[in-house]
């Protein structure tokens, strides 16, 4: 069988392209994540830390032990695109989309009332909320963008509005929930670094 010289030219320039993109791509996660952890390790400031680290160089998952103020752990997992792989990444920013952070926060008190807020059509398939039969339902705009409230009662979904609005990018936020069957505080939002 043979190759011919045009082939060969063109896998050897996909290769070295790959190659390029693996270092780059690499590196800039690299300084991503640890300028999302400097970031956040700032305002958090725990008093014990733990990390896991996620397949090489697409994100990390971080436990942080705060006991203050009604905050007894918070933790949060960044994901990344994979930047790294020149192949992948353009199949990467259709299904995923965009990098991700999730933050949990697992208050000393115990959450009450269930509450949500979901950015409509951010979910390809809709989220499984246990009681979502049980709640009630409303549309929301916030920053120029639609959001679903699901809710107990509304002044939870007023506070977790507040929160949103306060922040500089309200419209990163893609949800934003409050579950007492897991007592957490759960947000899902798109990071930027600045």
């Amino acid at each position: 069988m043979e190759v011919s010289a045009t082939l060969l030219f063109a896998l050897m320039v996909v290769a070295a392209l790959t190659s390029i993109q693996f270092y780059k791509g690499r590196k800039l996660n690299i300084q991503l994540m640890q300028h999302y952890l400097r970031s956040i390790e700032e305002v958090v400031k725990p008093e014990d830390k733990d990390y896991v680290w996620l397949g090489g160089y697409i994100g990390f998952r971080a436990n942080y032990k705060i006991n203050r103020e009604n905050i007894k752990k918070f933790e949060y997992t960044l994901t990344l695109l994979p930047r790294q792989s020149l192949l992948y990444f353009p199949i990467a920013l259709l299904t995923s989309r965009h990098d991700k952070i999730y933050f949990v926060i697992r208050p000393f008190s115990q959450i009450k009332r269930e509450a949500h807020l979901i950015q409509k059509g951010y979910y390809r398939l809709k989220p499984n909320i246990e009681n979502e039969d049980f709640l009630q339902r409303e549309e929301i705009n916030i920053g120029g963008k639609k959001y679903e409230a699901l809710f107990e009662k509304r002044r939870d979904v007023e506070k977790l509005k507040s929160l949103v609005e306060s922040l500089s990018k309200p419209q990163n936020v893609k949800h934003v929930a409050l579950t007492p069957k897991t007592n957490v505080f759960y947000v899902l939002m798109k990071p930027e670094p600045e």
